[in-house]
């Protein structure tokens, strides 16, 4: 709440009790100048400090009128009216804990108080003591009382709403829109109220009631942007948590929700500059920790979700997705066996997980643990029959394990329950092929390049189904489309070379055998090149410069083009101090990266 709101709601209170303070000191003064002049003097710096207290407020200094009003208590405890003052002042620096015992003497002193009794339930309130509020709220509130204010209300309803009586705060608040119509936060607690109930219809309603009377309500739009999302309105949802974080862009609550929204419409990398934003404002934030690695992990940067995930973990050890998704980022980035502890962790607190048995089988077969991967998938099938996933990861350990049988009984599962995707017909096409049933091998082909017209491996396959038929003309065509979309493999050129010399097109064959040799070339090149490159980065970590420069310089020898080994020579060349050589392999590493598609 703003200073100078505050200091009027206070200024308000502490009007009617300036009279009353004043006639008691003046009672006090003369009672007790009769009996003591020290007493006399007491009361008249009591006085002094009560009238500069109430100035202080008027002013909306209200750490000067803290001062002076426990000058007054401590001067002349028995006077109630500097003990409420004095609890009014600390409610409204948000400073409850204090506020409480001064209103309460307030009160003992004189029960009738209304201004302490009002204070003295908001600060129980805020500090959690709900059941000590909700007697005050209810007298205040009666039918009959003084009219109050609508922050009193609205306390109420959220102390209603915290002892779970959601239903009454609802009705506490259609009274207070009653008496305050035009008041846009009260039709946003409100909503807020419906949507603990998941009344998702009424909090909608209610939040744009509130933003008609306040567009610029920043909080409304943050709780109607999250109404949306739960209504699956994925675009509108965005649209409001937006207008929430540029209204109020230090709200994390507000960018956490806009993030999850973001990824839920299938934006994560607009999404991880909000998870982002969330950490710049509270770094310990778990859910916004887990959420950016999520987002990262699913575009594609394994390595970078991997911290983020291991502070969830560290934090929350009972967070069996987040071991999942730790698991799954380890296994993305090839160290399999540290994932598989913490599959297992995860299926230790949650043993009917599907994807986790699904992840540790996929980690198992990456292993070649064929027995151990098959045992997972065929649990997570007692949890989920119909899951495709299971079936067709199952046909593919059978499939390894040279069952070809009950590999395709899985595979022609997969591919019934889930007919939109192409990975079960395409394995089905390779293994009919491995087992000689060329016309089973073609159907299922085409019905995998039917929905992935883009593999070019498919139709490098089919090519050579069609040549083992005797088709050349339908297996040229195909090997050809293979080489669209494969120009740098030397295979589908060997095929397309003999399938072309079958049809005694001797030329045309020589031709392609000469393109598959330099292909086949530029290939060991390019492996000599990364091996090399490795090796130069192990002793770049090891600190043996030249020794890793030399096997740069060997790798850019076998493939001249290769990015990496001249980004990691530029690294090189650097820690040597050699800054020109350093710049010019930069960049020919950016200018080769932006050529490499």
């Amino acid at each position: 709440m703003p200073s100078n709101k505050r200091s009027s709601m206070i200024h308000a209170r502490l009007n009617s009790l300036l009279p009353l303070a004043l006639c008691c000191s003046a009672s006090a003064l003369q009672v007790d100048a009769l009996q003591n002049a020290a007493v006399a003097a007491r009361a008249q710096k009591a006085d002094v400090a009560f009238r500069a207290g109430y100035a202080a407020v008027s002013n909306g200094n209200l750490q000067e009128a803290l001062h002076q009003f426990q000058t007054v208590v401590q001067l002349e405890p028995q006077i109630e009216e500097g003990h409420s003052a004095l609890g009014a002042v600390f409610h409204q620096l948000g400073q409850d804990t204090q506020a409480i015992p001064e209103l309460n003497k307030a009160l003992r002193l004189k029960p009738e108080d209304r201004s302490a009794q009002e204070n003295l339930a908001l600060a129980y309130e805020k500090t959690g003591e709900y059941q000590k509020s909700l007697p005050l709220f209810e007298k205040l509130t009666s039918a009959g009382s003084e009219p109050v204010s609508a922050d009193v209300f609205m306390s109420y309803a959220r102390a209603l709403d915290a002892t779970k009586q959601t239903q009454t705060a609802i009705e506490v608040m259609q009274r207070a829109m009653t008496a305050f119509p035009q008041r846009a936060d009260l039709y946003d607690t409100l909503g807020s109220l419906y949507g603990q109930m998941q009344d998702w219809t009424q909090a909608q309603k209610s939040f744009e009631q509130a933003l008609q009377l306040d567009p610029n309500l920043a909080l409304a739009h943050f709780h109607l942007g999250v109404v949306l999302a739960n209504r699956q309105q994925a675009t509108s949802a965005v649209d409001e948590l937006t207008k929430a974080v540029q209204l109020d862009p230090r709200n994390a609550s507000a960018q956490l929700e806009l993030g999850k929204a973001l990824a839920s419409a299938n934006q994560d990398k607009e999404a991880i500059s909000h998870f982002q934003q969330v950490l710049a404002l509270d770094a310990s934030l778990i859910e916004a920790q887990n959420q950016l690695a999520m987002a990262l992990q699913r575009e594609g940067q394994e390595q970078e979700s991997i911290p983020l995930f291991e502070k969830v973990v560290a934090a929350q050890p009972a967070n069996s997705g987040a071991l999942s998704n730790l698991g799954l980022a380890l296994v993305q980035i090839g160290k399999v066996k540290e994932a598989i502890p913490l599959y297992q962790r995860a299926l230790a607190i949650a043993p009917n997980d599907v994807t986790v048995h699904q992840n540790l089988g996929v980690a198992y077969l990456q292993q070649s643990d064929l027995d151990d991967a098959i045992r997972e998938f065929q649990t997570g099938l007692k949890f989920a029959p119909e899951n495709p996933y299971l079936h067709y990861n199952l046909g593919l350990a059978y499939k390894l394990k040279d069952n070809l049988p009950v590999a395709i009984k899985e595979l022609e599962t997969a591919m019934k329950l889930d007919p939109a995707s192409p990975d079960a017909p395409y394995t089905l096409g390779i293994l009919y092929m491995q087992d000689g049933h060329f016309d089973d091998a073609v159907q299922h082909l085409h019905a995998a390049l039917e929905l992935r017209p883009e593999n070019g491996d498919a139709w490098a396959i089919l090519g050579s189904v069609y040549k083992q038929q005797g088709k050349y003309d339908y297996a040229a065509a195909a090997l050809k489309k293979a080489i669209d979309l494969l120009p740098n493999q030397p295979g589908p050129h060997i095929t397309l070379a003999s399938v072309l010399q079958e049809q005694g097109k001797k030329d045309e064959a020589t031709a392609e055998r000469k393109k598959a040799a330099d292909l086949t070339r530029v290939a060991v090149n390019h492996q000599r090149a990364t091996f090399a490159t490795n090796a130069g980065n192990l002793l770049l970590q090891k600190g043996e410069i030249a020794d890793a420069v030399a096997r740069y310089q060997e790798a850019l020898a076998s493939d001249p083009s290769y990015a990496e080994a001249h980004r990691q020579l530029a690294i090189a060349f650097a820690r040597q101090g050699r800054t020109a050589e350093a710049a010019t392999e930069r960049e020919k590493a950016i200018t080769l990266g932006r050529a490499t598609p």
